[in-house]
């Protein structure tokens, strides 16, 4: 199973839309694909049609039970969505509440390694969506991953949230003696103003060697899937902002990393 997190340190900059829209691709390709919501928002699981307060269970349930986990236990928190081949461990609320009440137990931060490693079988790829502050969640999707996926707009704010994230896995990496593969993946390209080009150019001149070498577009038709409750692959097979995603997918698909297996 290839497990891609996907994550930055600000809000607003495209990660459940890109978690959303790189699910949808792959489904069409045939991939059995589970998404998995660690955000207490539940912004995924509201993109996909299903609501975080009418779910039986959710990835919080999983924490509570990281002590005794099993395949069965995890499988019945999973939920299928309106799309086939493509399946959501949602999140609720009670997620912003798990620093404080579980933080400090013990092997709390490779639950979501652990609970992958239990359904490597059932999927070909897992993709993780990361709220935008560093807690016991971001620690588990980064513990978790094989590579991850920087979604960063195209203005100057956002790119200081990049930095934090940076540091953060820099950090991350020299406690666990390990190097962070990842790629920053520019969002919200407006070619018509200078801000957007200015902030490309700075990318590229500040982190070329992670910078993968295209763009996604601002496209309306991000925000009408979103209100339909599918993918944009499901919603507008020809948009700008599809492409986009399908040359993204194909980029990571070919990367060396993809082919790890989770250890």
């Amino acid at each position: 199973m290839r497990v891609w997190t996907i994550a930055n340190q600000k809000g607003g900059v495209g990660k459940t839309t890109t978690v959303a829209s790189l699910a949808g691709v792959l489904t069409q390709h045939g991939q059995r694909v589970l998404v998995i919501d660690t955000d207490p928002h539940a912004s995924l699981g509201y993109y996909l049609g299903i609501d975080s307060e009418e779910v039986p269970a959710s990835l919080y349930n999983v924490f509570v039970a990281h002590d005794h986990l099993t395949k069965p236990l995890v499988q019945k928190h999973i939920v299928p969505t309106a799309v086939d081949g493509l399946h959501l461990l949602p999140a609720t609320m009670a997620l912003a509440t798990l620093d404080r009440a579980l933080g400090h137990h013990e092997g709390m931060g490779l639950v979501l390694r652990n609970l992958l490693q239990l359904l490597d079988d059932d999927y070909d790829v897992a993709l993780v969506d990361c709220p935008p502050v560093l807690g016991v969640l971001m620690v588990n999707a980064l513990a978790a991953s094989q590579h991850v996926i920087v979604p960063v707009q195209t203005e100057f704010l956002a790119i200081k949230g990049l930095e934090r994230m940076i540091k953060t896995m820099e950090l991350m990496g020299r406690a666990k003696h390990t190097r962070y593969s990842y790629s920053i993946v520019p969002t919200m390209y407006d070619r018509r103003t200078k801000a957007s080009a200015a902030a490309l150019q700075f990318l590229s001149d500040s982190y070329g060697q992670h910078l993968w070498p295209d763009v996604i577009p601002i496209d309306t038709k991000f925000r009408d899937a979103s209100l339909a409750h599918l993918p944009i692959s499901y919603y507008a097979r020809k948009s700008r902002g599809i492409q986009a995603y399908k040359r993204l997918l194909d980029f990571l698909m070919k990367s060396e990393f993809s082919h790890a297996k989770i250890s």
